[in-house]
């Protein structure tokens, strides 16, 4: 068995340095469509105690800029120290930082946009080599993966704001109907999870190491809101034995029915969505589900979540090469035709889409659409590192978290890779995530037949 791969771009200092700066311009233009489209007014409330206001996202942005690349990186001297403790995201929690002195919105634009002057200077200079921040660029792929992060956690706070429709994009693309097998049996044996090659990896996606998995099924797409209405409709919030209890007493405490933003009127599901309300489409993912709502419709439906190693064995795993690759249709980067990325679509495209992206083994939509809830832990990997600084991943490790896998409409693709991993409390419904289900394989089974 061979291990994983990289795009042999990621080698090339100069073509590493063209991605970095279109990375961090395609973020850019984001935050500022993302930070531009509501009056200032907007920008400095807190829509929930969830999130913070938009304005902090916006100058934490430069502040986390500033400190990696023109700081830790060139050597210079800070801009604003006094305002560090203010956008530091473990001094203050996203509920107290409306009362903080933060920068009103024209000055945190002024802030975000000066350090980024100075720091497209400072890409423009600097070797991509000689020190672990530097080597392929490190450091300018962890900011504009930083800031993109921040672009998607905007984005919810647009989806649980009040008012009018303030984003708007065209829908996915059309396509014809998906007629597949709703399952796809995964062979057993070891794999390379994870990655030692990815020049932008993150440290909870380092080192790569072996994994030997048995054989399963997992769903061909991820579970549509047409599966959940018959969940919720089968009395899924009504009976406790589905629920782990934990999920149960949220179920009980919150009197929950359905996903978040979804209500019953006039016989029929909507849902709101960016301000507009809408019917429940049931080709869609379902969305909006905390990790608690998806393991009850997987234990209601005689299944279970794919542990993260088979999530990931399902998404990169080539049985005609024996490796795994960076995304399930190999190792180039993510284009429109492969994945529903980017906010290029504030939705995800009804399941079965994107044949392009599909996995040598059958599986559609493991990147992009809707971020895919696991029955992992959140936990280091064998010969884990903690890099640059332990509050990325490290402090996280051995809490409640559930791991994420797959990315979102909702995420760019600087963020989003077949080895990425996003973590969230299992109460978490606001997040951009749905789900599929996996089952163990017996010796001689073969996929369920998918739609007439």
């Amino acid at each position: 068995m061979t291990g994983s791969t990289t795009d042999p771009e990621a080698t090339d200092p100069e073509a590493l340095r063209e991605r970095a700066l279109a990375a961090l311009i395609a973020a850019r233009e984001r935050t500022t469509l993302l930070t531009s489209c509501v009056e200032d007014s907007e920008l400095t409330a807190q829509h929930s105690p969830l999130m913070s206001p938009l304005v902090w996202d916006l100058a934490h942005i430069g502040n986390q800029e500033e400190q990696w690349l023109l700081r830790a990186v060139a050597g210079r001297e800070a801009m604003r120290p006094e305002i560090d403790p203010l956008y530091d995201a473990f001094e203050h929690p996203r509920a107290e930082r409306p009362n903080l002195p933060l920068l009103a919105p024209a000055e945190a634009r002024r802030y975000a946009a000066e350090v980024r002057g100075r720091a497209l200077d400072v890409l423009e200079r600097t070797p991509f080599r000689g020190t672990p921040l530097t080597d392929a660029g490190f450091a300018f792929g962890m900011i504009a993966q930083h800031e993109q992060q921040h672009d998607e956690t905007m984005l919810i706070t647009h989806q649980l704001r009040s008012g009018q429709t303030a984003l708007t994009a065209p829908d996915p693309p059309a396509g014809e109907p998906f007629t597949g097998p709703s399952e796809v049996l995964v062979p057993g044996g070891p794999f390379t999870m994870g990655t030692s090659t990815e020049p932008w990896a993150l440290d909870n996606e380092r080192p790569a190491h072996h994994r030997l998995v048995p054989p399963f099924f997992i769903d061909t797409t991820p579970v549509t809101n047409g599966a959940y209405r018959r969940f919720i409709e089968d009395g899924g919030y009504e009976r406790a034995h589905w629920w782990d209890p934990a999920g149960w007493a949220m179920v009980r405490r919150h009197n929950l029915c359905a996903p978040l933003f979804w209500r019953r009127e006039g016989g029929q599901w909507l849902r709101r969505r960016f301000g507009t309300v809408e019917p429940v489409p049931d080709d869609e993912p379902v969305l909006h589900v905390s990790w608690y709502e998806a393991d009850a419709y997987a234990r209601w439906a005689g299944r279970r979540l794919p542990s993260e190693e088979e999530w990931e064995k399902a998404a990169r795993y080539d049985p005609v090469t024996d490796r795994s690759t960076r995304y399930p249709w190999g190792d180039s980067d993510p284009t429109p035709e492969r994945a529903n990325l980017g906010q290029r679509h504030l939705r995800p495209a009804p399941a079965g889409s994107y044949p392009a992206g599909e996995s040598p083994l059958g599986v559609r939509q493991l990147i992009g659409d809707v971020w895919e809830w696991t029955s992992g832990d959140f936990l280091p990997y064998p010969g884990f590192a903690a890099f640059p600084y332990r509050e990325y991943s490290d402090v996280f490790f051995g809490g409640d978290y559930k791991v994420l896998r797959g990315g979102a409409f909702s995420v760019d693709e600087v963020a989003c890779r077949g080895t990425f991993r996003n973590w969230d409390h299992p109460v978490r419904r606001q997040i951009f995530a749905g789900f599929r289900t996996a089952r163990d394989a017996g010796p001689t089974e073969t996929p369920t037949p998918g739609p007439a």
